[in-house]
């Protein structure tokens, strides 16, 4: 049955009526809650997750609930049904609106849209064509090659039944970056020695590799490409957020002073620090209005001493894991949301770049990690000027809350003992 869907044309209104729902259970999960309190006071998300992640589960802000079957399509589609049913018989004003984590739910979310507007929500995400076409590295760099956006290096080889069983691992320069085509269908395939993200030194590394993942359930494309020289704070990462034109109407972004070495979260930034380039800019807005983008989007960027080049590496179809940042530079990102697609309000342009630091890790991980010590200084001075720099510390929650999110700040330090100290700061294999 097809929901007439309640609208809100005040914004005053928000707080009682919107009835958030976000899909998972990561830093992203929690920086929606704590944003949309933030903003506009709901005192209720709901939050779906497959196992209790106590941050989340003890926030005073969340309503959260146990679904084990919510990575499957129609796991997560009967989930969020089951939820529209029991909040529109409690409240027929009620207006849903649907948030996802990561690449997995944005696919799945983009997919279901027709099914999970009938059942009365708003879903703020591209449709799936369009989600598939540019989520697809291949195309990604053919739209770059287009639009004259510089890009690594790169090559492609299926890794279904009509790909090679062996790659010529000897015509290739190394080190390389080898990564999947398709993060959401990696994510979740099986694959011996799983990275998300792999350094290969070596042919005789690359050959392993490709058989782990050639004899995988994975059958997409894997992705080499030339290794671009620097550390994490060469990185950049650039967050947009798009009208219904395709026009950019909010941007910002930063360095990378540090990101997660975890071969799990490889290239997850734990230290972002605002920073306006551009050439970033511009590369992103073209790219946004050749497609006709709306809503979020994420782009991974590297700096290229070589050449002075920033080559882009992929475009995230949905807020990023570290979009909080966008709050700290000035904008709270939750609020472009609920104007564009809840109270279809004209958003006027503007770059989030206030100085901040956002950070996930304490000041002694900064202090042991980041090589570039003119660089460190730098973050430190902002750092200490940044309110509330790491999201998962609200002062508003709970202090069961803020204790687990504590917990987890100082958990950084065994993980990067572990994962960068002891290594070298190599890649553990």
């Amino acid at each position: 049955m097809t929901v007439q869907n309640p609208r809100i044309t005040n914004p005053a209104d928000v707080r009682h009526r919107l009835q958030p729902v976000v899909a998972g259970g990561d830093i992203l999960a929690y920086s929606y809650v704590r944003e949309l309190h933030r903003a506009y006071q709901v005192e209720r998300t709901i939050v779906l997750a497959t196992q209790d992640i106590k941050m989340l589960s003890s926030s005073r802000f969340t309503d959260y609930r146990l679904e084990p079957l919510i990575h499957d399509p129609e796991g997560l589609y009967d989930a969020l049904e089951r939820v529209a049913a029991q909040t529109h018989a409690e409240d027929p004003d009620r207006v849903l609106l649907v948030l996802g984590c990561d690449d997995c739910h944005a696919r799945m979310l983009s997919a279901g849209k027709a099914r999970l507007e009938a059942a009365g929500y708003t879903v703020p995400y591209i449709d799936f064509d369009l989600l598939d076409e540019i989520t697809q590295k291949r195309r990604f760099y053919e739209l770059c090659e287009e639009l004259g956006i510089p890009y690594p290096r790169t090559w492609y080889f299926d890794c279904g039944e009509n790909g090679p069983d062996e790659l010529p691992v000897h015509d290739f320069p190394y080190p390389l970056i080898a990564k999947p085509s398709n993060s959401a269908q990696f994510q979740d395939a099986t694959i011996e020695g799983w990275r998300k993200i792999y350094e290969i030194e070596t042919p005789e590394e690359l050959a392993q590799v490709w058989r782990s993942i050639r004899t995988s359930d994975y059958n997409n494309e894997l992705v080499l490409q030339d290794f671009i020289p620097g550390g994490d704070d060469a990185i950049r990462t650039l967050t947009t957020f798009s009208d219904a034109s395709g026009d950019m109407r909010v941007v910002s972004g930063g360095v990378v002073c540090l990101q997660d070495h975890d071969p799990t979260a490889l290239g997850n930034p734990l230290c972002i620090m605002g920073e306006r380039e551009e050439a970033i800019i511009e590369a992103a807005k073209s790219m946004l209005a050749r497609i006709g983008y709306r809503g979020f989007a994420n782009f991974d960027i590297k700096y290229d001493e070589r050449d002075g080049s920033f080559r882009f590496f992929e475009v995230n179809t949905r807020c990023g894991r570290n979009t909080y940042y966008m709050s700290l530079g000035g904008v709270n990102f939750v609020t472009l949301i609920v104007r564009e697609f809840i109270l279809g309000e004209r958003i006027d342009y503007r770059e989030a770049y206030d100085p901040f630091v956002y950070s996930c890790v304490p000041r002694y991980v900064l202090d042991r990690s980041m090589e570039n010590r003119a660089r460190l200084q730098q973050a430190l001075d902002v750092l200490r000027r940044t309110a509330e720099p790491y999201p998962l510390h609200y002062g508003s929650d709970s202090f069961v809350h803020n204790m687990w999110a504590r917990i987890m700040h100082l958990n950084q330090i065994p993980k990067f003992k572990r994962f960068y100290w002891d290594t070298d700061g190599k890649q553990l294999k």
